[in-house]
């Protein structure tokens, strides 16, 4: 989008709205795929931000699903099943009924329990089922080696399991790629080792590789895809020996993201300037903007001449907590100016404290050039009280 593209979609739809770009989304996951090749598939994280699935399924291979209400949403879109990796803590023996009815991809077991739930659950319906055991970080998730061996080891067990290779996840906004090599090389290690000691082979790994994307203005925008390029080397390595999936959401995602907020109020208190937004870290929730204290790129419209100042930007919540950036060079600042956040387009939609004060929820707009700007959620109502039954 240029900038007569944003001011026309936030002339007609107003603020607080989430933009997302399909076109620079589609570009960006082109390139991606370029550069990994055929060799590695491709699955996106739907939870940094559902409203892309329908963009996404047409650009990866496969879509991570961490939860109930995630599921309900594939379903609802008409996603196709086989693509999903259904994932996540805390499933429930509904919850994987409901996933082994609707004959997903592959399954991810992050405990014995769900791994006998998965089982049982399939052998109730006469099934056969995929599944990755999740190994862990050294944090809640997965198993430790010593229980994903033993669940190797006991795999007879579980006739309504096929278990297929491992899922590791350890985080995300990785800047160093020797972090990346030293994690590959655990996990090839392990899977060797697992194959060597026990006679099992696994055949697949599904890998977050936690590559980072630049937010804030001192970081280097020059080539965001570097990281992918620089890690590329170590997952050839893997699809060497193994089928190989890489798991992302914000990299992949945060590029097509606009935040469209306009300013409600402006005053200066001891010294310092106060800008009021619509908004507020309801919605906004850059990674790493610890105590407001870095600044992401944003734009100020109508752009003007004259003597720059910092301003404190805001929001609307009854809370000293709501400040969004503490210090923000701007020229003329008025109430009326809308102020566009970039690269917002993965968590910050689902990660805001929404019920918070009970302000509308923000619009949801998709754009292409193809299609123009679409409105896909209005303001909602995030009064909680509302939703109280009598």
């Amino acid at each position: 989008m240029n900038k007569a593209e944003i001011l026309s979609i936030a002339e007609k739809y107003g603020s607080p709205s989430f933009v997302f770009d399909l076109d620079v989304l589609s570009d960006r996951m082109k390139e991606i795929k370029s550069i990994v090749g055929k060799d590695i598939s491709l699955c996106y994280s739907i939870k940094a931000n559902p409203f892309l699935i329908d963009a996404m399924t047409k650009l990866t291979d496969h879509l991570e699903v961490c939860s109930p209400g995630e599921l309900n949403i594939c379903i609802a879109r008409n996603v196709d099943m086989k693509s999903i990796i259904f994932s996540g803590v805390n499933k429930t023996a509904a919850d994987v009924k409901k996933a082994v009815e609707c004959d997903l991809g592959i399954y991810t077991a992050e405990s014995i329990q769900h791994l006998n739930l998965l089982n049982d659950e399939a052998l109730a319906q006469g099934k056969v089922i995929p599944v990755l055991l999740r190994l862990t970080s050294g944090n809640q998730f997965g198993m430790d080696e010593s229980v994903l061996v033993q669940a190797v080891e006991d795999r007879a067990l579980y006739a309504g399991v096929e278990i297929k290779g491992i899922h590791f996840f350890s985080g995300t906004q990785k800047k160093k790629t020797s972090e990346n090599e030293k994690e590959i090389e655990y996990l090839l290690s392990f899977m060797e080792k697992v194959d060597s000691e026990i006679g099992f082979r696994f055949e697949k790994l599904e890998y977050g590789p936690g590559l980072p994307f630049p937010y804030f203005a001192n970081e280097d925008f020059s080539d965001t895809l570097l990281p992918l390029k620089n890690v590329l080397p170590l997952l050839k390595k893997v699809t060497e020996k193994y089928e190989l999936t890489i798991e992302m959401g914000r990299f992949y995602a945060s590029a097509c993201g606009y935040y469209l907020t306009s300013i409600v109020d402006v005053k200066t208190n001891k010294d310092t300037n106060y800008c009021i937004i619509d908004g507020g870290i309801n919605h906004v929730n850059y990674y790493g903007q610890t105590l407001a204290m870095k600044l992401p790129i944003i734009s100020q419209f109508p752009e003007k001449q004259g003597e720059m100042k910092e301003w404190a930007i805001c929001g609307s919540l009854c809370t000293a907590a709501d400040l969004l950036v503490r210090k923000y060079p701007f020229t003329q600042l008025e109430i009326g100016d809308l102020l566009v956040f970039e690269n917002i387009g993965a968590y910050s939609i689902t990660e805001g404290i929404y019920l918070f004060l009970s302000r509308q929820m923000p619009r949801v707009i998709l754009y292409s050039k193809d299609t123009g700007a679409v409105l896909v959620r209005d303001f909602y109502n995030s009064d909680i009280l509302n939703t109280i039954q009598e």
